[in-house]
């Protein structure tokens, strides 16, 4: 036996994480554990890897009794953890972090070498003199992978590993793990894609309201039966309907800016259009420009010529991301914790951070009622597990954040909404209602454009795809005449060139319109 755990239990104010957990792993198996958002998954995989202590049970490592001090000290055991939110510096690059996980006695132009020589073996890019703050969450979540698989780890913890890879990325990652796994190393793998689950794992514990609630062999099942398992019921069917396309609220018109810095993505001369009524997708690996993208839309990058962003025909390439929002441009960005939110500030707090000031405030001073008013309203709503207004944002699950953050913009009443990776991290039933709820809002008559990496969210809710590769966009094509290859194949820059290509956007944005 590689690891057991023995009646763990952890509780912290106001509810009870992990419950009499009992769980057992092989050397050389897969092992799923499996759950809604705020289930206990996060706090088990914690105590593992000794970043947070139980407050009764035990744990057995290789047949004998430990007590997990410290992540230092499960290291030194062969543990390692790539966390759903990751534990990088920001202002260190990709090597350096590495490097800071190694321990002594290697030099950092031995971590490069070594980085480069794993990237290539298992296709996972990286850029190893790249700093932190400059990388997607995608970008980030290879160099965490990356850290762990340098370090030889007997037991691998994984938490969301594939959210925002695209599926070729994940299919190569799930040969290293199949591979990892014929050497002998055990993997704990926390994932929503149930899909994945019955493809890769060997066994898997179900965990609900921080209780165990089943063990089974994920090949036997089907995705509805390990849904039920976990939430209890069969998640709600999207209803999809045709899309009443309008005006066009969103243009970008030849968009070009030069790359801002010596490691992001030049925009080349690039064009799209939402309307009134859809949703357009797109899809693209990470670090292909869409952060320079989202940065020239939301405002935080005014380089772009006025007339190059377009708001229901007004020019706003030079406004600031106030200016656009009063003009009912919202943005949901894809790091939840520190731009989204304020970890450290109340839910009621972070209202302000995208609050209307003639709602937040009266005569310079803020109406706390009013907030809390508006958090307690999101909470009800979306169903956000926390312990009200007052809770911290840092203390939420990843994907109860996640629904607290959309379902604050959404009840702003936006009139154009970009969002990022809208269900990174969120369990099959927090996911189907955050994309029930941006169709609701594009029913609505709201422009919405979403990019995301996951292809089959993207064709689950979007109207029209384009594909983001090197700074580049794509034609655009309607969902139902486009497919997962073909998609996949322009995620890797092949899709058709030529005067055809302005000709086909605009038979297909006819076409969605009709």
């Amino acid at each position: 036996m590689r690891l057991a755990l023995e009646h763990i239990s952890k509780s912290y104010p106001g509810v009870k994480a992990n419950d009499d957990i009992s769980l057992a792993v092989q050397p050389g198996e897969i092992h799923a554990v499996l759950g809604e958002n705020g289930a206990g998954k996060s706090t088990l995989m914690k105590i593992i890897y000794g970043a947070v202590q139980p407050d009764a049970g035990s744990i057995v490592w290789n047949g004998a009794s430990v007590r997990m001090k410290n992540p230092g000290m499960a290291r030194e055991l062969g543990i390692a953890m790539v966390y759903q939110h990751f534990s990088l510096f920001d202002t260190l690059t990709a090597a350096e972090n590495i490097w800071l996980g190694l321990g002594r006695g290697v030099s950092l132009a031995d971590i490069e070498t070594r980085i480069a020589d794993i990237s290539a073996r298992y296709g996972l890019d990286c850029a190893p003199r790249r700093p932190v703050h400059t990388l997607s969450v995608g970008e980030r979540q290879r160099v965490e992978i990356i850290r762990c698989l340098l370090a030889d780890p007997k037991l691998l913890i994984l938490d969301e590993p594939t959210s925002v890879l695209t599926p070729q990325a994940v299919e190569k990652l799930f040969v290293v793990l199949r591979q990892l796994a014929a050497d002998g190393c055990s993997i704990l793998y926390i994932s929503h894609k149930l899909d994945e689950i019955r493809s890769l794992c060997h066994n898997c514990t179900v965990l609900r309201g921080g209780r165990v609630s089943g063990r089974v062999d994920p090949a036997q099942e089907t995705e509805a039966s390990l849904s039920r398992l976990m939430i209890g019921a069969d998640p709600p069917e999207l209803q999809h309907r045709p899309s009443q396309a309008g005006e066009v609220l969103l243009k970008v018109d030849d968009l070009a800016l030069p790359g801002d810095g010596e490691f992001s993505v030049a925009i080349d001369h690039l064009s799209l259009q939402v309307r009134a009524g859809e949703i357009l997708g797109i899809a693209g690996v990470s670090g292909n420009g869409q952060q320079e993208l989202l940065a020239a839309l939301s405002g935080e990058d005014r380089r772009a010529r006025p007339a190059a962003v377009l708001l229901a025909g007004e020019p706003v390439g030079a406004l600031g991301p106030r200016q656009r929002r009063k003009r009912g441009l919202h943005f949901i960005p894809e790091e939840r914790l520190g731009r989204a939110t304020v970890p450290v500030l109340s839910l009621e707090q972070n209202m302000l951070l995208t609050a209307r000031p003639a709602e937040a405030t009266t005569r310079g001073l803020i109406r706390r009622q009013t907030l809390r008013e508006q958090a307690q309203a999101v909470i009800q709503r979306f169903g956000v597990k926390a312990s009200g207004p007052q809770a911290a944002a840092r203390s939420l699950s990843g994907g109860n954040l996640q629904k607290y953050i959309v379902g604050r913009e959404i009840l702003g009443r936006p009139r154009v909404l970009i969002v990022a990776q809208p269900t990174w991290g969120v369990d099959v039933g927090a996911a189907a209602q955050i994309r029930a709820e941006l169709l609701a809002l594009r029913d609505g008559g709201c422009a919405v454009l979403v990019i995301s990496e996951e292809l089959d969210e993207l064709f689950e809710i979007a109207d029209r795809l384009q594909v983001m590769a090197r700074g580049k966009l794509s034609p655009s094509i309607a969902r139902a005449d486009a497919t997962v290859e073909q998609i996949g194949m322009w995620m890797s820059g092949l899709w058709p060139q030529g005067p055809a290509t302005t000709a086909q956007t605009a038979t297909e944005v006819a076409h969605v319109a009709a």
